[in-house]
């Protein structure tokens, strides 16, 4: 059961990953004033601190997804 458990974990904790790299990204297109559509229509918008916060989240999302897929489940 337990095996099963890190797998699922494992998972979700990729796809969180996934998720905050993609935010990142989005947010680096705002802060440049690259963002096109809806996505331009935001107060983020032309905004150089934005692109850096963006920066460091999709950095950290690639960590996370690293991390969760290297790491080792400790035995019972």
């Amino acid at each position: 059961m337990r095996g099963v458990f890190n797998v699922i974990m494992r998972i979700v904790s990729s796809l969180i990953g996934v998720l905050m790299t993609l935010m990142g990204c989005v947010w680096v297109l705002q802060g440049i004033g690259k963002a096109t559509g809806r996505m331009a229509q935001s107060f983020m918008e032309n905004d150089p601190k934005w692109a850096v916060y963006g920066a460091i989240l999709a950095v950290v999302g690639i960590c996370q997804v690293i991390w969760s897929n290297i790491r080792q489940g400790k035995a019972a």
